[in-house]
């Protein structure tokens, strides 16, 4: 992992422990839905239908969506076992995430 990938995953810890980050399923899609993320990552490893499913629900709402890390990592990062998504409900902390995940494809 590169020091641009730590930054990330820090980054996307301080926002966690700021309150600006929603994981789970239901979580994840219910701040979609009423359009508080700024920004959904989806691990790597999670599955098609699950990249699929999100990727529709973004697209709808013009939230970007990037994939990044794996679950074990997105999850460790918010101190979690592991985690296929999370949504960022911060502009500032969402547009910082995704400045250092400029590399990754957006899905």
């Amino acid at each position: 992992m590169s020091k641009d990938n730590d930054r990330a995953l820090s980054m996307l810890s301080m926002a966690c422990k700021a309150g600006k980050v929603k994981s789970g399923e239901f979580a994840v899609e219910k701040a979609v839905k009423e359009n508080k993320a700024f920004l959904v990552i989806v691990a790597s490893d999670a599955s098609s239908a699950t990249k699929e499913a999100y990727l529709v629900m973004c697209k709808n709402r013009n939230i970007p969506i990037v994939e990044y890390s794996s679950k074990t990592g997105l999850g460790k990062s918010i101190g979690k076992e592991f985690r296929a998504a999370v949504a960022v409900c911060d502009k500032g902390f969402s547009e910082n995430i995704a400045e250092r995940m400029n590399s990754y494809p957006r899905i």
